[in-house]
């Protein structure tokens, strides 16, 4: 059976791992990786998330199984983290919630669950609408599912801008048995958000239209604030009868490793968010039977806890807030190496990435003339900027300008 297979190509992130790792120049720079990076380029682990730890090493009790859904505490903070406490879906119980591995894992859960609705309310495939672009990793999880993937304009890389009308007039044109992938906030690969207003107009022709909307949320807290990032999720979630979200704790607690996250879905009433979620639980059992518990265990402390969430909540402004700051520092540092081209648009977009906007040749030349790495796209990670190189970035971009 092996002997037919031929050799995939490896992620380009790896390999960019691999290529940095193994570069000795004194200065090189990583803006591939998409983690957070503080100032010395350490991803560290938050102060919130150490005494969280501490409290369920000195009371956890069993090791034992905790039931496909997952800690029942986690997922009632998460949906309320995300919702929003007094959301008018929640307070008509019409939201279920399952525990994951992590965002990608909600994904997957999101996608099996779209094939088994697909195939009992059309007879055809069932079809998913992403950004162009979007994170590389949707296309093959969704096919991998068995999910049909189209596209639906957004980023302009000539304009560094929004596509708006024409992801209007797109999605104006999608059926009511697909479904439409929206980024609840700091878009990746683009940086590039949909405001209140855009929100607002999108949520209008979900509602026409007639189509599910699935929210990739894996940024909460990056963009602007808490409840500033999931203004989409709360105002769709309350305008429309079905929903799907996926939500990550990566990021926002600094939980990479521990694999942690949720899968929501909106009913139109508690009665079919029951039915609905009893097929959740299905695919869930299929794929994994029960998820991680020690990063849910984590998260349900700080959150359970005013004093650890204040202090949570503190510390993911710290990340924002440098995050942002990078943004207008580099722009800043371009402006003063006599770079006439205008990056403003960095310093207007949210979250960890945004497009350089130079081309793949210039990209090539930066990694192997200034060892500076990054995907062919010219996406940067803008955790990877900081005081001690950003100087070196701006001079390395003007030269091959």
């Amino acid at each position: 059976m092996f002997d037919t297979l031929t050799a995939l190509p490896s992620d380009p992130i790896l390999g960019l791992m691999t290529k940095y790792r193994e570069d000795t120049h004194a200065n090189k720079i990583d803006l591939g990786v998409g983690v957070y990076k503080d100032e010395v380029g350490h991803t560290p682990i938050l102060a919130c998330v150490k005494k969280a730890e501490q409290h369920r090493i000195d009371t956890e009790e069993t090791k034992v199984y905790i039931g496909p859904t997952g800690s029942a505490n986690f997922n009632a903070l998460l949906t309320e983290l995300a919702f929003g406490k007094s959301n008018p879906a929640l307070l008509a119980n019409r939201i279920r919630t399952v525990s994951t591995p992590g965002g990608t894992g909600a994904l997957r859960v999101a996608a099996d669950f779209i094939v088994r609705a697909s195939q009992l309310t059309a007879s055809q495939k069932a079809v998913i609408w992403v950004s162009d672009p979007t994170w590389a990793n949707h296309t093959g999880l969704f096919e991998a599912a068995g999910i049909e993937v189209k596209t639906y304009p957004y980023y302009d890389y000539d304009s560094k801008s929004l596509k708006f009308d024409e992801m209007k007039a797109a999605l104006s044109q999608v059926g009511p048995d697909d479904v439409v992938l929206l980024h609840a906030c700091c878009h990746n690969p683009s940086g590039m958000d949909l405001n209140e207003a855009q929100w607002d107009q999108i949520i209008e022709i979900t509602q026409q239209q007639g189509f599910t909307p699935l929210i990739d949320m894996a940024y909460q807290g990056f963009g602007v604030g808490v409840d500033e990032d999931a203004y989409g999720v709360r105002k769709m979630a309350a305008s429309v009868d079905n929903m799907i979200l996926c939500s990550s704790c990566s990021k926002n607690f600094g939980l990479y490793r521990e694999r942690i996250g949720a899968c929501s879905i909106v009913g139109k009433d508690a009665n079919s968010a029951n039915v609905a979620f009893s097929v959740l639980l299905y695919v869930v059992r299929c794929i994994y039977s029960m998820p991680p518990a020690h990063g849910a265990a984590i998260v349900e402390t700080i959150l359970g806890s005013e004093e650890l969430k204040q202090e949570w909540l503190a510390e993911l402004k710290v990340m924002r807030d440098r995050i942002n700051g990078n943004r207008s520092m580099l722009v800043n540092k371009l402006i003063e190496k006599g770079v006439k081209r205008d990056f403003g648009f960095i310093a207007q977009q949210k979250g960890m990435f945004s497009f350089l906007g130079v081309n793949s040749q210039q990209v090539e030349r930066l990694q192997q003339e200034h060892s500076i790495y990054m995907v062919d796209s010219s996406r940067i990670s803008i955790a990877g900027i900081g005081l001690a190189n950003v100087d070196y970035l701006a001079e390395s971009i003007a030269k091959i300008l």
